[in-house]
């Protein structure tokens, strides 16, 4: 019933809609007499997100980030819940349909050199699955490749030069390149910024940018870096241990920090101005296991205003100003 009322109120606005989304990974390896282990690297994450919109998915390494990113699309099984793209529960798409629908949802992926086959020459790379989706006529091939090149800052003399004649930016360059050929409407970008120089960086996200005001693509943008976040951003969701602790817009995200866990990351951003004092807040301990998380609140073990209530139950995800949102018994819950 609960899946047939959110049906009914989907929000046209929204391109994505995810609902207590699921992922747990079985262990391989079961003591015998016991119960089957699993890996809760999603657990119960919801979230959306408006057409022409960005919104940054933040958190420590091991959160489950990559994993949300993944498992919208696809590229991992379901567990449960829902991913509405457009109208569709994705995790309910037929297989050939799916196929249909990948153009519209692309992936950028961290390390831009791994992703690109070796084997084949940038054009190819680019336009390897404009040609199988049947993006273009094939009169207009090269040339939609070329200007694809061109909007992405690729020289059209590179087009048959092969991966490892490019430095790390202009890899994900042709990453990006990639995505954006087969004029998709939603594209996750997977700690884009991670393998590149900080000048690089600053064009990378120009170019990002650019791309999306001239196109309007919609972005999941996953990041450790939280000044990149604040500039990219309209939302921001805060995950931990595979669940979404705080979100909101970017703006009270940033300056009205509502969770401890958002607040110890926030400390951590450095201060344009070196005069400014930075109160870094030190979490301690280490993050627990996704296999046996703690009981009720995931981050209470490290939590310096964890209290009795905080290990009975774990706090659910409330609204408490126009759209943020925070899981934390530090505010009512009824």
């Amino acid at each position: 019933m609960a899946i047939e009322l959110m049906n009914e109120k989907s929000n046209n606005e929204n391109i994505l809609e995810v609902s207590n989304l699921k992922k747990y990974y079985p262990l391989s390896k079961i003591a015998v007499g016991k119960r089957r282990a699993y890996v809760k690297a999603v657990d119960d994450v919801s979230f959306s997100i408006k057409t022409g919109t960005t919104m940054g998915l933040v958190g420590e390494s091991g959160c489950g980030k990559t994993t949300v990113g993944r498992t919208i699309l696809r590229l991992h099984d379901v567990t449960s819940g829902q991913v509405i793209f457009n109208g569709r529960d994705l995790a309910k798409v037929p297989s050939r349909e799916l196929r249909k629908m990948r153009p519209q949802m692309q992936m950028i992926f961290q390390d831009p050199y791994s992703s690109l086959s070796p084997r084949l020459p940038i054009g190819e790379i680019i336009g390897e699955a404009v040609r199988e989706h049947n993006i273009v006529p094939k009169s207009q091939y090269r040339a939609y490749i070329l200007k694809v090149m061109k909007d992405c800052g690729l020289q059209p003399q590179y087009f048959y030069r092969y991966p490892h004649e490019f430095s790390g930016g202009q890899r994900q360059r042709i990453s990006i390149a990639r995505a954006v050929a087969l004029k998709p409407k939603f594209i996750i970008c997977d700690e884009p910024l991670s393998a590149l120089d900080v000048s690089i960086q600053a064009q990378i996200i120009n170019l990002m940018k650019d791309l999306q005001e001239q196109y309007q693509y919609t972005y999941l943008f996953i990041s450790h870096d939280l000044s990149v976040v604040e500039y990219l951003s309209d939302t921001i969701g805060v995950m931990y241990l595979g669940s979404m602790v705080e979100m909101g817009d970017k703006k009270k995200i940033f300056t009205n920090p509502m969770h401890p866990y958002t607040k110890a990351l926030l400390s951590a951003v450095p201060k344009s101005n070196p005069d400014e004092k930075m109160n870094r807040i030190i979490l301690e301990g280490d993050i627990p296991s996704p296999v046996n998380p703690p009981s009720g609140c995931k981050f209470r073990t490290r939590c310096p205003h964890a209290m009795p209530v905080c290990a009975e139950k774990a706090p659910i995800l409330k609204e408490y100003d126009d759209g943020h949102k925070t899981a934390c018994h530090l505010y009512s819950q009824d």
